[in-house]
């Protein structure tokens, strides 16, 4: 049975805060012998699907039924969901306190019917039908007008904060913009406004120019941001101005496979196969007559976990990057010439 979750408002900062005691109980298959099937069944394996609450979407062969054996992309409920779609949505002040009910989405994207492949070793296409999903559960979710933001995101390893080892990544859908998104709509807003056009349109023509630029296709480009937080940060950018990732075409999706594969597999060999996450930035569901499409673009920022959040970081909101962004896109961009 589901323990209540809710957000709470920090009244000094205004960051959400979502208190939901079920995630303290979900599995964990990370550690000392882990990967004994026997020991640990997994429940994203074909064959396991009757483990999981029933599918919201799958992509799958011809002819086979939902929740059976055949599915290439499978899309279901998390199990231990930080918020639910059945709670009824509740805005409630309380003196100097706000808060509201636990009303969301949470849902895994199980990316491959194996176990033991990543998401950088799969075919290109197989990664075009998970970038699919992605897009088509933005799409479902934004017809429902209480859901304001939809962040899809992807945490891979024990030190990323994944829990169990099988290809996956997940979804959640809020009633509230993410402080992290209202500040970067913020910044590119004032951009928009002091310069009259997209910051990220201005930095892709820079970083086209600069020695960060990792990789660029026909219709992205893939390079380490001037300021960036983490050793080898990477982000990818569509070349064309556009806000909502649910507005990604099929042509750039397949574009959009290729460079993913082509990063994934550079931080996996330069970097010795480490614990990433990945985080899918795209404008709020337009709820409002906000016109994001003018001055956002999103955008995906990839994140290996090479150090540590402490003591510094927390206390200012400064980050230490132990690596030259040049350096690292130098090590990048060999990789790639190398392989190809």
């Amino acid at each position: 049975m589901f323990l209540m979750s809710e957000f709470r408002k920090d009244p000094l900062t205004g960051r959400w805060v979502i208190v939901a005691e079920e995630r303290g109980v979900k599995p964990y298959q990370f550690g000392e012998g882990w990967e004994r099937e026997s020991s640990f069944p997994c429940v994203f394996c074909p064959g396991k699907e009757h483990c999981t609450p029933p599918e919201a979407f799958s992509i799958r062969e011809k002819e086979t039924l939902p929740n059976e054996e055949g599915w290439r992309v499978r899309v279901v409920p998390n199990r231990f969901p930080a918020l639910l779609p059945c709670e009824p949505l509740h805005h409630n002040i309380d003196g100097f306190y706000e808060n509201m009910s636990g009303f969301g989405v949470h849902e895994v994207i199980i990316e491959t019917p194996s176990h033991y492949l990543d998401l950088a070793d799969l075919p290109i296409s197989q990664i075009e039908d998970v970038l699919y999903t992605y897009r088509e559960r933005i799409r479902k979710l934004g017809e429902d007008p209480r859901l304001h933001y939809c962040l899809i995101f992807k945490n891979q390893g024990e030190k990323a904060g994944a829990s169990l080892p099988h290809a996956h990544s997940q979804l959640i859908a809020t009633p509230v913009i993410p402080k992290r998104v209202q500040e970067e709509l913020m910044g590119a807003r004032e951009f928009y406004q002091r310069e009259g056009k997209c910051f990220f349109c201005s930095v892709i023509e820079e970083e086209m120019k600069r020695e960060r630029l990792v990789k660029e296709v026909e219709k992205f480009i893939a390079f380490i941001p001037y300021a960036a937080r983490f050793p080898y940060e990477i982000w990818i950018l569509p070349r064309r101005h556009c806000a909502f990732f649910s507005e990604i075409e099929k042509e750039e999706i397949s574009n959009f496979a290729f460079i993913l594969k082509e990063v994934l597999l550079a931080i996996k060999a330069i970097l010795h196969d480490p614990a990433f996450n990945f985080i899918l930035h795209t404008a709020p569901y337009p709820r409002s007559l906000e016109n994001y499409d003018g001055y956002y673009h999103w955008h995906l920022e990839v994140l290996p976990s090479l150090a540590h959040i402490a003591g510094f970081e927390w206390g200012t909101g400064f980050y230490i990057n132990s690596v030259i962004p040049e350096e690292a896109a130098k090590a990048f961009r060999q990789f790639i010439k190398d392989k190809s």
